[in-house]
């Protein structure tokens, strides 16, 4: 933002994304023979324009108190440096470009304005915030997350001066009602739109001139979204996150409230129709329509990584004694159905990146459609799929599990093992032996050149800490000291691979060995407040790769780093670069990168709830408060953005 603290200014940013070399492009001139006697011989041929070799981006210094305005903006003082063929460089100033601020009034693409970030019940009807007598509003995010950006080949958007790109955002939540005491998480129903961007031609830069609300009442509503991808057929993959627990939902307030504003009744919403994987397809006209799938596990669902070959899904699962989870659909491009794994780990599992890692095998739960899958939630109470219990039962048909981080005693009852791994996944992926070690697996993504999955671990702790309480040492999953700044694993991914059954599994990118990359330190305090070592990733949590810059670029949602940073790991160089720096106290989210865009690369970086003050942020926080505040709506709105160049790109040589 801004370096001034007022909020108009602040969202006045110039500049054009980075224009890369992508495709060839002839010469524009030839040159020409001169001299006396007629000489005829043809021109020499024209020199060929340099290529696009290789990029590395130079690292910010993280901000201080030295600079307070900085700590309360996102700030971007970091550059991309492209080598040429002909070893000549071209260097871009980073900065950052906003499409709008939650709360914000923006173009409905009809000639009036719409809320920006705003709820909705599941008739369309605003939700109010009345926590405030004489202040009545609707409610609004403070959290946009996950962001989608594409195109479409041929748009019916009318009035743009460039050409249309549009991109998906949802909102995760928002964190306090107007009255700053209410706390309002998971209780409202998560919104998500589409945006329609002008792409102006000669600099890249994208303009918001509609949103448009997605209609989710077909999906029953929208739970906690939180990480996403784009999948390889162009649509935006959403999630579910923190699935309820249908065996106490009776006692869960968060989810009667969150029934009340969908529904208007506390107890209409079935716990069953959440903790599962939307996807929204972008129309032509700049509208968008949702499905939700009900066939690829209900867990933690985070931000899933569809493959190259159009089928096979990995899956973050964020949660205590979360599992490693895989998916592989029966037809490319439709994941209406498939068969649902569960990740087994051998030894080895380490924390340093030297090591050679744990091999993976993987457990079966099942088949299924989409569509039947939904039909059991329907009319599916939990009692009919399985027992359980809190305290031994004494019974040797049940199976002694951990579930998150306490330990429970399971049943499946007799013919619902498929509805127990498609609606039960975590309990069922424990009773079946798969490692449900994990502590908050986040973001996932792809390297297809070198056929590696990365997924990032938010924390390391907990259920991954032999001798706690949430331990399964036969999970295979352990480490003897918790590493609470996480870190960032690498999976290799291979052919021919089979389940522990014998089956064939039916794709050739399957992980089969993962090993630590990048992992974090904890440190004791700082003078600023930080836990985590500043110049180290903390708690990372999305993920995105871009084959062009052979790029790992992470984001963080850390309570370990006074200001959250977003990173660029390049994996042939192991230069990590911090890129940006969020507002203090907020969330880096919405990462995405898009390495051609009608020519142009875009990354993604939206941030949440900033002003979210923990522990950490006592030396910070007296100072800081006044400008978040001023600059970000007293801290109810949160931006959504891309990372763009200071000044007007060059137009360079496309290969």
């Amino acid at each position: 933002m801004s370096s001034t603290p007022n909020r108009r200014q602040a969202l006045k940013f110039l500049g054009a994304p980075i224009m890369l070399p992508l495709s060839g492009m002839a010469a524009t001139s030839m040159l020409t023979a001169c001299g006396s006697g007629g000489d005829d011989s043809p021109a020499p041929a024209p020199k060929p324009a340099p290529t696009f070799t290789s990029a590395s981006f130079a690292a910010m210094a993280a901000p201080t108190l030295a600079d307070p305005a900085g700590m309360a903006k996102t700030l971007v003082a970091s550059t991309l440096d492209v080598t040429l063929s002909d070893a000549s460089k071209q260097s871009f100033k980073l900065a950052y470009q906003p499409f709008f601020m939650t709360g914000d009034l923006v173009p409905d693409g009809k000639g009036g304005t719409v809320l920006a970030g705003a709820y909705v019940d599941i008739n369309g009807k605003p939700i109010m915030d009345t926590t405030v007598a004489g202040k009545e509003r609707q409610f609004f995010s403070d959290a946009p997350d996950g962001t989608s950006l594409l195109s479409l080949p041929n748009p019916t958007v009318t009035g743009l001066k460039g050409k249309a790109v549009f991109a998906v955002v949802q909102f995760e939540y928002t964190t306090w009602a107007q009255d700053g005491k209410t706390d309002m998480y998971g209780k409202l129903p998560s919104p998500i739109a589409v945006l329609t961007l002008d792409q102006d031609q000669s600099t890249g830069k994208l303009s918001l001139v509609k949103y448009h609300n997605v209609d989710t009442s077909s999906a029953h509503g929208l739970w906690i979204t939180c990480g996403s991808s784009l999948s390889p057929w162009g649509t935006h993959l959403s999630s579910e996150e923190y699935e309820p627990d249908a065996f106490t939902i009776a006692s869960n307030t968060m989810f009667k409230a969150y029934s009340k504003n969908l529904f208007g009744d506390e107890n209409k919403a079935n716990p069953y129709h959440y903790g599962h994987l939307p996807e929204v397809t972008v129309n032509p006209d700049g509208t968008g329509t949702i499905k939700k799938h009900y066939c690829l596990g209900r867990i933690s669902h985070e931000l899933i990584q569809v493959m190259p070959d159009n089928r096979t899904a990995l899956m973050g699962d964020d949660a205590t004694n979360g599992g490693f989870f895989m998916f592989v659909a029966d037809k490319e491009k439709d994941l209406s159905s498939g068969s649902l794994y569960v990740a087994k780990f051998g030894a080895g599992f380490s924390l340093d990146p030297a090591a050679a890692g744990a091999p993976i095998s993987w457990i079966k739960l099942g088949s299924a459609t989409s569509a039947e899958i939904e039909a059991l939630a329907n009319t599916l109470k939990p009692t009919d799929i399985m027992d359980v219990a809190t305290t031994d039962p004494k019974d040797a048909s049940f199976t002694k599990i951990w579930f998150s981080g306490k330990v429970q005693w399971v049943r499946v009852k007799a013919g619902m093992d498929k509805a127990a791994a498609f609606l039960e996944t975590h309990r069922y992926a424990a009773l079946k032996g798969a490692s449900m070690a994990f502590t908050k697996m986040e973001g996932t993504t792809v390297n297809a050149k070198d056929k590696i999955a990365y997924s990032a671990l938010q924390n390391i702790q907990s259920s991954m800490v032999k001798g706690n309480a949430a331990y399964n040492e036969a999970y295979g999953v352990g480490v003897d000291k918790a590493l609470n700044a996480g870190g960032v694993f690498a999976h290799t991914l291979s052919t021919g691979q089979k389940d522990t059954a014998g089956a064939a599994i039916s794709s050739d990118w399957v992980p089969s060995l993962t090993r630590a990359l990048l992992v974090g330190e904890d440190i004791a305090a700082d003078t600023l407040g930080n836990t985590g070592h500043p110049d180290k990733v903390a708690n990372p949590d999305n993920l995105k790769f871009s084959e062009k810059l052979r790029t790992l670029f992470i984001g963080e949602d850390s309570s370990q780093h006074v200001n959250n940073f977003v990173w660029a790991y390049n994996v042939d160089t192991k230069q990590l670069s911090r890129l940006v720096s969020m507002p203090a106290g907020a969330e880096a989210t919405g990462l995405g990168v898009v390495d051609d865009l009608n020519g142009w690369t875009y990354i993604t970086s939206n941030f949440q709830h900033p002003g979210d003050w923990g522990s950490i942020h006592g030396v910070v926080k007296g100072t800081l408060e006044p400008l978040i505040n001023t600059n970000y709506k007293n801290r109810f709105g949160a931006c959504v953005g891309y990372l763009t160049s200071e000044a007007t790109s060059l137009k360079l040589n496309k290969v």
